[in-house]
């Protein structure tokens, strides 16, 4: 996809953060672009901030882990605009702690939001693309996690990780249509996503600060440190708006992250090396 003006773009997680970077860098390329999030107070205020776009800009308040909920946001875009050409599945939260200790409803509120909001945005806009034929683009924003997972996030890698997966079939099922397929991988950017659980809905237990958690004050006071010191969200959608118009399937911010990347795969190349080794003499001993 090489042409912005005039198209327009669906954004989950506008409110802030990357998903006001993309919303932002966009419009300033000549987009409309319809902003969705949870948080109706600083989506109004985001919205507002870029007034000076006019009517190309317009939001509405959607909790991506509702499937009608994305339907009725998409069929407003649809409604205000024409047709949608780039869908950016954004919206993301996460919950910290051991794998056995964190509530499931806290799985269910991650899954909910990362790996389903992502689900339903692709039900909802790819049969639209599909039909108006134009050339389109799904960017949807995983993480370094959905490469290399860490300890004591284990929701959030879990469904980051689902989410490169699913990008993957995904280009595989559209290949040959005019609906390319990007999936962001960034490493640290400047977002308020360490106090994302002032957003937890009500049925997953409500809001909750996670500077009240004393069993993970170390870990925290690291996110939020390195969140602080991270990527402007305007240089990251200028990485996406580049990923874009060249069709590149990866999206990664951070270079210095490169060598974890490659010390996993390394690990992964090495357990075929040994399969290929004791598997001919498995066989030959049975």
């Amino acid at each position: 996809m090489k042409d912005f003006k005039g198209k327009t773009a669906f954004v989950t997680g506008a409110a802030s953060g990357i998903g006001l970077g993309m919303a932002r860098t966009f419009l300033d390329l000549g987009m409309n672009v319809m902003m969705a999030d949870v948080e109706e107070a600083a989506l109004a205020k985001a919205a507002h901030s870029l007034s000076n776009h006019g009517d190309r800009v317009a939001h509405v308040a959607a909790d991506v882990s509702l499937g009608e909920a994305v339907s009725e946001a998409a069929a407003r875009a649809i409604e205000r605009f024409g047709k949608v050409h780039v869908l950016c599945n954004n919206a993301g939260v996460s919950r910290a702690g051991r794998v056995e200790e964190i509530a499931l409803a806290d799985w269910e509120w991650v899954i909910g939001v990362n790996l389903y909001g992502m689900i339903h945005g692709v039900r909802a806009f790819v049969p639209h693309m599909r039909a108006h034929g134009e050339p389109s683009h799904i960017v949807s924003t995983s993480s370094m996690s959905g490469l290399t997972p860490k300890a004591l996030a284990g929701p959030y890698g879990a469904t980051k990780f689902a989410m490169v997966g699913l990008s993957h079939v995904l280009r595989d099922e559209l290949a040959g249509s005019n609906i390319g397929v990007s999936v962001l991988c960034p490493g640290w950017t400047r977002t308020n996503m360490p106090d994302n659980g002032r957003n937890r809905p009500a049925r997953f237990g409500g809001a909750y600060d996670f500077r009240k958690d004393p069993l993970l004050a170390a870990r925290n006071k690291d996110y939020v440190d390195n969140s602080a010191k991270g990527l402007d969200p305007l240089d990251l959608a200028a990485l996406v708006v580049r990923a874009i118009e060249e069709n590149e399937f990866y999206i990664m911010t951070e270079p210095g992250r490169r060598a974890s990347v490659a010390a996993r795969y390394d690990e992964i190349m090495r357990a075929f090396d040994a399969v290929a080794e004791r598997l001919p003499r498995i066989q030959k001993a049975g």
